[in-house]
């Protein structure tokens, strides 16, 4: 008997079984499998689609101390929306910001334009970001 041999029987440790071992990774791929086919469709094909988008449409210098900014909103019709705007410096910095309250409408898109004061000269103008309140 070899110096294994004696090792394995004296701690009770049995061969390998490959074919439980097989069956195991075999059950586990196919769980994996289900769960993540499940993921793609519950996730994936059933999500709806966005409610709400913001598509900056541009500014418009008026002063060194003001901008005026224009964007888009597209939301189902009799949503209102709140929207906040901001102006930018040639560092990035917000030099003005404003929250907007958007009443509903019957038209799925609208453009607004607002006018912002600002504590420097901006460079840019753009929607921050729009939300359902």
């Amino acid at each position: 008997m070899t110096a294994q041999q004696l090792l394995d029987e004296r701690y009770g440790r049995t061969a390998r079984d490959d074919t439980r071992t097989k069956r195991i990774l075999i059950i586990s791929g196919a769980l994996f499998t289900l769960v993540f086919g499940a993921w793609v469709v519950w996730g994936g094909l059933s999500g709806t689609n966005a409610e709400l988008e913001v598509r900056e449409l541009g500014y418009r210098d008026l002063t060194d101390t003001s901008i005026t900014v224009a964007w888009e909103v597209s939301v189902a019709p009799g949503t209102e929306v709140s929207c906040a705007v901001q102006a930018l410096n040639a560092n990035f910095g917000i030099v003005g910001w404003r929250v907007l309250e958007l009443d509903s409408s019957d038209q799925r898109t609208r453009v607004f334009t607002e006018t912002l004061r600002t504590s420097e000269q901006a460079v840019t103008g753009l929607p921050y970001g729009c939300w359902l309140p």
